[in-house]
């Protein structure tokens, strides 16, 4: 979590990240078997469960009425099907998403026997993924940034962050983890890298602790409810530009589902609205 000082958004168009996408769908509640007997999927051919299809146009609808702008991606690991909307690849303050992206370094690195992590680091890795804690960050950011600081920022495009961009003017420290920008499909690639490319005690230590976080984290992705089992990173932070609200997790067995929301409100909103909104999505994508 940051704090700095510093048009409801249009129809959201529903785009495939695969072929065969079909027609921009109608806004189809519901999942009977009667309805997926007739042949109603929103998507045919999509790549996506017809129930999960409804529910994607379900989410569509609820971001267009939200405040600011929001982009969307979600993935299914298994079938290989991705839904992102037309703000996914829109540049946003990162908050405190990129911890991840730091933790993931920091395992990275450890493995590759460039960096020993004590005990005292893992707390403090511990503390960023639990409660977003920034004086954690901090410490980890000064202490194994390298030279200029520029070992993580020279990292997190492995990780699929190819368009995370530091920003200037913010500080003495440039680049520092605070003062990023990146998109929704930035944090997608991201959280796919943890779940298929980390090493399987690696890829368990971040996800045990993603499935812990503390009360202030639970919403966004946390909005899919117990029985999807989730795991979340929140970011959030009033910037200059005003307050951003992100999420980025995964939901369902064997964490097959990832999801990511991005809610850059503008003049437009706050810290409730933009949670509101995070959660709104994944309770209607995963929920009950």
């Amino acid at each position: 979590m940051i704090r700095r000082a510093g048009p409801v958004l249009a129809a959201v168009a529903l785009i495939c990240g695969i072929t065969a996408c079909g027609a921009e769908p109608r806004a189809v509640t519901g999942g009977s078997s009667s309805a997926r007997a007739a042949g109603e999927c929103p998507v045919p051919d999509s790549g996506f469960e017809c129930d999960l299809q409804r529910r994607i146009v379900a989410a569509r609808d609820w971001v267009a009425g939200r405040p600011g702008e929001v982009g969307v991606v979600v993935r299914d690991r298994v079938t290989g099907a991705l839904w992102r909307n037309e703000h996914a690849g829109d540049p946003v303050w990162t908050a405190s998403t990129i911890k991840l992206a730091m933790v993931v370094d920091l395992l990275v690195r450890r493995r590759a026997g460039e960096v020993e992590l004590t005990d005292a680091d893992l707390a403090l890795v511990d503390a960023m993924l639990h409660s977003s804690d920034d004086r954690a960050a901090d410490e980890l950011w000064l202490r194994y940034g390298g030279p200029g600081h520029t070992a993580f920022n020279a990292a997190f495009g492995e990780y699929g962050m190819t368009s995370l961009t530091p920003q200037e003017g913010f500080g003495d420290t440039f680049p520092y983890w605070g003062f990023q920008k990146c998109t929704a499909d930035d944090l997608d690639r991201l959280m796919s890298f943890v779940l298929s490319s980390l090493p399987a005690e690696d890829r368990e230590f971040v996800v045990r602790r993603m499935r812990s976080v503390g009360e202030e984290q639970r919403w966004g992705v946390w909005g899919a409810g117990p029985a999807a089992e989730p795991g979340t990173k929140n970011g959030w932070s009033l910037e200059v530009d005003g307050w951003v609200m992100n999420t980025v997790g995964f939901a369902g067995p064997g964490e097959r589902y990832t999801l990511v929301v991005m809610n850059a409100l503008g003049d437009q909103g706050g810290y409730d609205e933009g949670r509101e909104t995070d959660t709104g999505v994944a309770r209607l994508l995963f929920g009950p």
